[in-house]
């Protein structure tokens, strides 16, 4: 799995955040779609329906300062930057950050695989921290991409990287798939 290219800067990065944040800001905004505007959509189609600021975005989101930046089939990308307000008592970044937004990534990435009338739900999440990151520094990356989607159970790993490709924290999911409740 790559999880940057050569051309990849924290400059070009942030860019790419902008043009995605000014979309989202035209769209509906955060919150949560309702069932008629993902009726009849895959998971794939509405996490893009999200991304082009056509259906609600996540709210959590704004909490945590990142955003999703690129999405395809079992594979989802956030982006954000830790501010002072995601500080522990130790003045380090809290771990809570890394794993909301590494869940994000390989939560999102599972959705992608979801066909119209299956939702999924985190059973396990597990989350390595590796390196910290500072406030208010460079953006950082989530890339989860799935290993594994069956019928009742999917896994996917991700990691949080910055633009050079170092290494922030990794994580792995389990999920479980399952049938949406038919509309009454």
């Amino acid at each position: 799995m790559s999880y940057h290219s050569p051309l990849d800067s924290a400059a070009a990065w942030r860019d790419q955040e902008a043009q995605v944040r000014a979309r989202l800001a035209a769209g509906p905004g955060p919150g949560v779609a309702r069932r008629e505007q993902v009726a009849g959509l895959t998971g794939l189609q509405q996490m893009q329906a999200a991304l082009e600021g056509e259906l609600p975005h996540a709210s959590i989101g704004r909490t945590m300062n990142f955003v999703i930046i690129d999405i395809a089939p079992g594979r989802a990308v956030f982006q954000g930057t830790p501010t002072q307000a995601h500080l522990n008592p130790m003045g380090t970044v809290h771990g809570g950050w890394y794993a909301t937004l590494l869940d994000s990534a390989v939560g999102c990435a599972v959705h992608t695989m979801m066909p119209v009338g299956r939702a999924y739900t985190t059973a396990e999440l597990s989350v390595n921290l590796v390196r910290g990151a500072t406030p208010d520094g460079e953006p950082l990356r989530a890339i989860g991409q799935v290993i594994h989607c069956g019928r009742q159970l999917a896994t996917a790993e991700g990691r949080i990287v910055d633009a050079s490709g170092k290494v922030y924290a990794h994580a792995t999911t389990t999920c479980l798939v399952f049938d949406l409740p038919k509309p009454a």
